[in-house]
């Protein structure tokens, strides 16, 4: 699968690096991080999320999962700033 265009409202940037973490503490096992981006995220078999590779260039599609995972388990930064990306900063 070929990763979607980032749009200009995203917040992808076209070439950005991401660091993505899952909160193991605060994920319930929705898997609606596996819907939104089959290839970004695993589960366990205790049904906990975890990124299938940590640093990965920025796509809508891992973007997507952490804006619809229902506790916000997941963490986005850019890679080599520690920049948030995800979620944003209030």
């Amino acid at each position: 699968m070929g990763v979607p265009p980032a749009r200009a409202d995203s917040g992808v940037g076209a070439g950005d690096r991401w660091h993505v973490e899952v909160d193991r503490a605060l994920c319930i096992g929705s898997a609606q991080c596996i819907h939104h981006a089959p290839d970004g995220f695993r589960l366990d078999t205790a049904r906990q999320s975890h990124p299938a590779d940590p640093d990965t260039d920025a796509n809508e599609r891992v973007l997507a999962a952490a804006e619809s995972c229902p506790v916000e388990a997941i963490t986005i930064t850019l890679l080599g700033s520690d920049e948030t990306v995800f979620p944003p900063e209030e």
